[in-house]
């Protein structure tokens, strides 16, 4: 299988969120969620003084530029590559490059792989979280996203939770 790896993409100013939403909704038409993981458009908390009050309000860190955790191939890069507002991937010519180590920590994304001692059909115990001290049976896994799909009860019915790796036990 091929590596997921961080790559960015460069959009119209002011067309990051509407890139980001656009790529989503292609991700689920497409059935692509186990090619691209993640978008994102990196955001920080900034405070403004406005009217002599401070207001703390959410600034885009770079305007122009959304990130995307995905498996390069073909059919990926053509999808992205021609989404509505993206002029295209960084790197030299039509070559994306991915994100290095360091930069990625730079930006607060780690790539840490988390190993579990369990799996489909063991019971679990949420440890952190909304669903803190729920005790499921896991159902699926995706061991790209590092998350767990586990049914809990909810108002009298079965319902399935995604929860990460690191909020659960094997009991």
């Amino acid at each position: 299988m091929a590596e997921v790896c961080w790559y960015v993409v460069h959009t119209y100013s002011g067309y990051e969120n509407k890139v980001k939403a656009n790529i989503e909704k292609i991700i689920e038409n497409r059935h692509l969620e186990d090619q691209i993981l993640e978008v994102r458009v990196p955001m920080q908390d900034i405070v403004e003084m406005k009217n002599g009050a401070k207001k703390q309000v959410q600034k885009k860190l770079f305007p122009g530029y959304v990130l995307l955790n995905m498996i390069m191939n073909d059919d990926t890069w053509y999808v992205v590559r021609n989404t509505r507002g993206v002029t295209g991937f960084v790197g030299p010519g039509s070559k994306p490059v991915p994100l290095t180590e360091n930069e990625m920590k730079s930006l607060g994304i780690s790539s840490e792989k988390v190993v579990v001692d369990f799996k489909e059909g063991d019971m679990v115990t949420v440890i952190s979280g909304v669903w803190k001290d729920t005790v499921g049976v896991v159902q699926s896994m995706n061991h790209n996203k590092q998350i767990v799909t586990i049914n809990v009860e909810l108002f009298g019915r079965e319902t399935p939770v995604e929860i990460s790796f690191t909020e659960i036990k094997k009991m």
